[in-house]
């Protein structure tokens, strides 16, 4: 039977009860903080809903049944909305105070490391890099829990690759904005190297994908179609996440040197534009 657009919606517990439950505690501390007079910015909360979608149309729309049985380049597409859009409108969503009574945990706590730059890139690229190895790749497409923890992973990783960047906990002093520029660099460059495998191969990587030609798409035209998208999506996101940076950049200078010019102490001055508390600084 020739795939389908029109292939229904699934709702798989394992893929459907994290996000519900997400959502859940995400809506009921906003209110909390709204209630106390500390609202969460509107903007923020859009985005974060916003991630709420995409997780689920990419995990139950016919986004998965037809990367999951049919086109390797659908599934890649569902891979980059887990692994790097949904999570970084989740972050984005994210402030301290949404995520106290979490932080209050011991345990998450003593995760918090996992959210240093040196570690979560690392993190990132061996779990993109591991899960696209075929062994565990069709092992995933087989078994429905191991394509959940795969799921899992890419939303995580991708978080915490994000984390550093946007800030909502604080990064170390040395991560200041123009290490930022650096970062998405090099996250830009490992994602480059492993769409341009995709891109250039002449032979079908995954078992489940070595099939008869469907939509007039041969494997490996579909797996090279994997690798666009993939270069695609991650072009896109990274000249915004550039433009945002840079943009940042000047103005973090523009207000450095209007805090100099003040006679104020050159460190303090850095430290106070470094994590934004200039305004304060300003009228000490």
């Amino acid at each position: 039977m020739s795939p389908s657009l029109l292939t229904p919606w699934s709702f798989e517990p394992l893929q459907i009860v994290p996000t519900a439950v997400a959502a859940a505690l995400y809506l009921r501390r906003a209110r909390t903080l709204a209630h106390r007079g500390q609202p969460v910015p509107a903007w923020r909360q859009t985005m974060f809903w916003t991630g709420i979608g995409l997780v689920v149309l990419a995990l139950n729309s016919p986004i998965d049944a037809l990367g999951e049985e049919h086109f390797f380049f659908i599934h890649m597409l569902q891979h980059v909305i887990l692994g790097d859009l949904a999570p970084l409108c989740f972050v984005v969503g994210l402030t301290g105070p949404i995520l106290r009574p979490v932080l209050a945990l011991p345990v998450v706590d003593r995760l918090r490391v996992l959210t240093h730059p040196l570690v979560a890139l690392p993190l990132w690229a061996v779990d993109l890099g591991v899960w696209h190895i075929p062994y565990l790749y069709d092992a995933a497409l087989h078994h429905t829990a191991v394509h959940a923890l795969e799921h899992l992973m890419f939303f995580t990783c991708g978080g915490l690759m994000w984390a550093p960047v946007l800030e909502t906990l604080p990064a170390p002093v040395w991560f200041g904005t123009g290490m930022k520029l650096g970062y998405i660099a090099v996250v830009r460059l490992f994602e480059t190297v492993l769409g341009n495998v995709f891109i250039w191969s002449s032979s079908a990587f995954y078992g489940v994908y070595r099939h008869a030609p469907e939509w007039g798409i041969t494997p490996v035209h579909d797996q090279n179609l994997g690798g666009v998208v993939m270069m695609a999506e991650g072009s896109l996101v990274t000249i915004g996440a550039l433009a945002w940076l840079f943009l940042r950049l000047a103005a973090e200078s523009e207000l450095r040197q209007q805090l100099l010019e003040q006679g104020l102490d050159p460190r303090q001055v850095q430290r106070a534009v470094r994590f934004n508390r200039a305004r304060d600084l300003g009228s000490a």
